[in-house]
């Protein structure tokens, strides 16, 4: 994409302010790393950092049928949350029932919610919802792409919260997979306990009004939270062995295949690619994701070829090296009887790496 196509974040001149190396992503220039990807890794994992998320996609949708439109587009079963709460589901093609985008819902008001999909994805789930009002709407919706009027920043690590309750004490108190309204920076934003680098509680989310997202970035910066970048949050989704659309979602994989299937919820009735998982389920996956983790530092790349004894077996997904094991670590496609601690090769530009299945989270995350 040109760069003059590009989308910025509200925080774009923050970035460049602090030297931040910026790239192109999902349509979007973001900062992949201010200063190292190394060390905002590892100061996510020991103390706290502040993401600029902001390609990520935010869906207004609201009304009196809105939350029978989301329990048919969705796989999770919002029954089994409630206003305030979170949850993450699936939006999948009715086809051959592949993920077209992994996505959360912050369930922000009674008939109100927020749905928030990758950022190339933004248009995809507009369409499947609009056709769905069409087709299966119960009452009036109102569906509302309103990614550019705001920021999100996530703010990561075991004293994310501890650190941002000195300036924001309010959205340091959401707790974990809750979202609630919170004044920021003035204004009326929202706050979820959510997250993407691992763990049981990795700290908060903020979606901010853009024109208050600069003054409450600062103020979090101001806090001795650390920014990072998008390389760093790279790793550490991958350290926790979290999937990534475009990599471990998308076409071709369903949510059986990518080893997800608690997000489907069988019981809640029809869902949009219902039939084409359930025959997927009967007849038995073909492939299931899995982790490696190799013996040494040798890092292995998407693309890159597995093999069990001599014979090709998969293909990686997604690698790197891990910060903190500083050993490769990767995700990849294995057939589905291979067992965790089976030896593995990798081909790294054509040199046989070894690796073991191991199941992820490749450390032990809080």
């Amino acid at each position: 994409m040109p760069a003059d196509d590009l989308r910025h974040s509200p925080l774009d001149d923050e970035h460049r302010a602090l030297g931040a190396r910026m790239v192109p992503f999902g349509g979007w220039e973001m900062p992949i790393q201010y200063t190292s990807v190394l060390e905002e890794h590892r100061a996510c994992r020991e103390h706290a950092v502040a993401f600029d998320v902001s390609h990520l996609g935010s869906v207004r949708v609201r009304g009196d049928g809105a939350r029978s439109l989301l329990q048919w587009a969705l796989t999770n079963d919002l029954e089994r949350i409630e206003p305030g709460k979170t949850q993450y589901t699936h939006l999948l093609d009715p086809g051959d029932a592949h993920v077209v985008d992994d996505i959360i819902v912050w369930w922000v008001a009674p008939d109100g919610f927020l749905v928030m999909p990758n950022a190339s994805n933004i248009s995809r789930l507009v369409d499947a919802l609009r056709s769905g009002v069409a087709e299966h709407g119960s009452g009036s919706c109102e569906i509302e792409d309103v990614t550019g009027t705001r920021a999100v920043i996530a703010v990561q690590g075991p004293e994310a919260r501890a650190r941002l309750a000195s300036v924001l004490p309010d959205a340091a108190a959401v707790p974990h997979l809750a979202v609630q309204a919170v004044e920021l920076g003035g204004t009326q934003g929202y706050v979820a306990g959510t997250g993407y680098t691992g763990g049981s509680d990795p700290g908060v989310e903020l979606h901010v009004p853009a024109e208050a997202a600069a003054p409450v970035w600062r103020s979090i910066l101001g806090a001795d939270v650390r920014p990072a970048g998008l390389g760093a949050r790279d790793t550490l989704r991958l350290e926790a062995g979290l999937p990534l659309h475009g990599h471990e979602l998308g076409p071709g994989i369903t949510p059986l295949q990518a080893g997800l299937g608690w997000v489907v919820r069988w019981d809640k009735g029809e869902f949009r690619g219902h039939d084409a998982l359930l025959a997927e389920k009967e007849r038995g996956v073909t492939r299931r994701l899995r982790g490696l983790l190799v013996d040494g530092r040798q890092i292995p790349r998407e693309g890159c070829a597995v093999r069990i004894a001599g014979d090709d077996a998969g293909v990686v997904t997604s690698g790197n090296f891990s910060p903190m094991l500083e050993q490769g670590m990767a995700l990849a496609f294995l057939p589905p009887d291979v067992a965790d601690g089976t030896a593995v090769e990798i081909d790294v530009r054509g040199r046989e790496v070894a690796a073991r299945v191991t199941k992820p989270p490749f450390i032990p995350l809080p």
